[in-house]
């Protein structure tokens, strides 16, 4: 499923947070979106999602939905809001109890989503049980079960620490490449906006605007590799031409707030 986004403007009020964003993502495609801090990018991610509804602009699918999509979309965020007194499981099985399904089909979706983001062996905790790493796997498994056609990621590495964070890179890389689910990937981290995009999307300072869309040519599996190292600094340098300056304000703008 292709997906075709065009937002000729979008405001909060008067604040014109997005304006003349036109953007196509393929089926297949992670597509990263970064840009200084107040850009939009979530509100992007939410326009795409249907949980806004933008001033003057249209999200449009295109071609059929994956057998067996339940929700056409789905969203991860950073934010993990597991159901803390239902055992893993339940909290993946969470989407899926207004769908009408037989109890069998519901727990072999739960059995598959677990199994896709190597959660089979703790199924019956409950989330206090896990690290931070581990409850978001349950929120990726969560987002799986309802086999959805898009990823919507909202910063979802940002809450974890530096090792955790490249332990689930890989996951997310490995789940991808063997899935190709297509997803729409909000970061404010140029390391990781490199290492899972396909391309990334540079928003200006608000209101949002694309500043320009970089191509990442060496396939994902490549990336770790030292012979890779050498483009991708070169990449991470533009990304961040891009945005420093812009950045910089943003978070002036932010403390005098």
């Amino acid at each position: 499923m292709r997906l075709s986004i065009e937002i000729r403007s979008h405001a909060f009020d008067e604040l014109q947070v997005l304006e003349g964003i036109a953007l196509d993502v393929e089926d297949g495609e992670i597509v990263a979106v970064i840009g200084p801090s107040g850009c939009g990018k979530s509100t992007l991610l939410g326009i795409v999602g249907g949980l806004i509804r933008p001033t003057d602009g249209s999200v449009t699918t295109h071609g059929v939905l994956p057998a067996g999509t339940l929700n056409p979309f789905t969203f991860v965020f950073q934010d993990f809001a597991l159901l803390p007194w239902r055992s893993v499981a339940d909290n993946v099985a969470f989407p899926l109890e207004h769908h009408g399904l037989s109890r069998a089909e519901r727990d072999g979706l739960v059995r598959d989503a677990l199994a896709r983001t190597g959660l089979s062996d703790f199924a019956r905790a409950i989330p206090k049980q896990l690290s931070g790493g581990m409850r978001q796997r349950v929120g990726i498994a969560r987002a799986l079960v309802v086999r959805p056609a898009l990823l919507l990621m909202d910063e979802p590495l940002s809450a974890l620490d530096a090792q955790t964070r490249e332990l689930l890179m890989e996951d997310f890389l490995a789940l991808w490449l063997r899935d190709r689910v297509t997803a729409l990937y909000v970061t404010h981290n140029l390391d990781e906006a490199l290492r899972l995009a396909d391309r990334v999307v540079v928003l200006s300072r608000r209101p949002g605007r694309i500043k320009r869309i970089v191509p990442i040519a060496i396939p994902q599996r490549e990336r770790a590799g030292g012979s890779a190292a050498a483009t991708l600094s070169g990449l991470r340098e533009e990304l961040w031409s891009l945005i420093r300056d812009e950045a910089a304000v943003a978070d002036r703008e932010m403390v005098h707030a």
